[in-house]
């Protein structure tokens, strides 16, 4: 009778532990700001809004002329969702 008390108490252990675990990234998700909001937020900056960008939206890249990214060295692409004067063509 007493393995059976062991055994019993180390599943239930185990199963806490596993529970414990698995959920602890659960909650620091849910905990952070939606996955769409934090999405638009980063995409203000020069290397997603100017003419041409840097398929890698390098920091600090994105210019108005087509020229290569001064981080990477990638040649730039045309950005298709440029809006100039906040209109979308």
């Amino acid at each position: 009778m007493n393995t059976k008390i062991k055994t019993f108490v180390s599943i239930v252990f185990v199963t806490s532990l596993m529970l414990t675990v698995s959920c602890k990234g659960k909650t620091e998700q849910n905990n952070s700001a939606p996955a769409e909001q934090t999405e638009i937020a980063e995409k203000q900056g020069k290397e997603y809004t100017s003419d041409y960008v840097c398929p890698m939206h390098c920091e600090g890249s994105g210019s108005d002329t087509e020229g290569n990214c001064p981080k990477c060295g990638m040649a730039y692409v045309a950005n298709e969702d440029h809006k100039k004067d906040g209109h979308k063509h």
